[in-house]
């Protein structure tokens, strides 16, 4: 009796927990460096940021008291650019003061430039700058308070966070020019299959019959590197039963998983599954998803495998909704479930299929998803074309107007 077919909740739940005990070595790196790696440990600051109170505007430091005085001329004692310290500021007078530069004590408030003007002497002999205030400033006008980014002691980046430029800038404002990071997977790719031809290797015009370019080998290896991983490239893998053990073997020994598409089928030339099950274990899955169903998980030592369909797009959408995941636990990044915003469909979809399915989808001006005509697994362009999928739950129609969820694509791909 055939097994019915595994939900992707459950599907992914267990490849998870194949990772229990699993973490890899931490390394220290250049914070100029760490762009895309996922840190080992927090960070905390061990400063305020900003250090403290310092002028968001080029203007006026002042007494609000001082201001409502004497009609609002003023003095200027002291002019105070960035990166300098400030002497008290003196009763009855302003201070000339630049964005970041410090706030003299005594000061509560700034009065941008724009809302002064510079008054000319009262006699030629007095060099005495004075300024009229138009504008009647607020308590702490213009004035950036110490610790209102970061405060002393404060966790500013989790355990588990993958590092962009933001982050990056974080760190370094809090004095960090090393970040301790996760060792990238090392991850093995190879693709099997005599009927696989390399781009370059022979020339459009002259392909034999039955043969076609690998194109899952290049945007696997494309969506690993985005991952963070470090991709050892094994090439095309002859269908001969010895050659493939021997790849798997020398993959398995250095590597953290080995990934495949294609061969775990049950035809005489697909040598995968029986190489693996020689070599370690493995479990053969047939998920609920449309495109996406044949789907391969074992262990070759402590190497994962994991072995993806051949079809591109049912090898595409399945590393964005196990191996994605797999990779980011592998990495300490807790982040499993996929990103959905609800949206409007701008087409009818009335022949739902059994299993979940992703739909391949465009964002339109119109503010909704506009469908890929041709949905089929083997139609690569459908994901040039549209820039997300919607997730579909099995069985169900979706109607013009309709909510759905959309998952985008540049939230997948890091």
């Amino acid at each position: 009796m055939r097994k019915p077919l595994l939900p992707l909740e459950t599907a992914l739940a267990q490849l998870l927990a194949s990772l229990e005990g699993t973490r890899l070595e931490a390394a220290w790196v250049s914070t100029m460096q760490a762009d895309g790696r996922v840190l080992a440990q927090a960070v905390s600051s061990e400063l305020q940021v900003p250090p403290q109170d310092n002028s968001s505007m080029d203007g006026y430091a002042v007494r609000l008291a001082d201001v409502g005085a004497c009609n609002g001329i003023l003095p200027v004692s002291q002019r105070i650019p960035a990166g300098t310290n400030p002497k008290e500021l003196l009763a009855g007078t302003a201070a000339r003061i630049f964005t970041g530069a410090p706030i003299p004590f005594g000061a509560d408030a700034v009065v941008m430039q724009e809302d002064c003007v510079e008054l000319p002497a009262a006699n030629p002999q007095d060099t005495e700058l004075r300024i009229q205030v138009n504008q009647l400033p607020s308590i702490g006008q213009w004035i950036r308070r110490s610790g209102e980014d970061v405060t002393k002691g404060e966790i500013v980046l989790a355990a588990g966070q993958r590092l962009g430029p933001a982050e990056l800038g974080m760190a370094a404002s809090i004095g960090l020019a090393k970040l301790s990071v996760v060792r990238k997977p090392r991850v093995a790719l190879f693709s099997t299959g005599d009927e696989l031809v390399m781009p370059g290797d022979v020339e459009p015009q002259a392909m034999p019959a039955g043969a076609i370019y690998n194109s899952n080998r290049f945007f696997l290896n494309s969506l690993l590197r985005r991952l963070g991983c470090d991709v050892t490239d094994f090439g095309i893998i002859p269908d001969q039963r010895e050659a493939t053990i021997a790849a798997l073997r020398l993959a398995s020994e250095s590597n953290d998983l080995v990934l495949t598409s294609g061969g775990v089928s049950v035809g005489e030339e697909d040598h995968v599954k029986p190489a693996v099950q020689s070599l370690g274990s493995l479990d053969l899955w047939q998920i609920a998803i449309k495109p996406g169903k044949p789907f391969a998980h074992g262990r070759i030592g402590a190497c994962h495998f994991i072995g993806l369909p051949g079809n591109p797009v049912s090898s595409f959408v399945t590393f964005l909704v196990l191996v994605r995941p797999f990779l980011q636990r592998l990495q300490g990044v807790n982040q499993s479930a996929l990103p959905v915003t609800l949206m409007r469909a701008d087409f009818d979809w009335l022949r739902p299929d059994k299993r979940q399915e992703f739909l391949r989808v465009r964002r339109n001006a119109k503010g909704g998803l506009d469908l890929f005509p041709n949905q089929s697994s083997g139609v690569l362009s459908s994901v040039v074309w549209g820039d997300g999928l919607v997730d579909n739950p099995a069985g169900q129609s979706i109607r013009l107007g309709d909510q759905v969820g959309f998952v985008a694509f540049n939230d997948l791909l890091g």
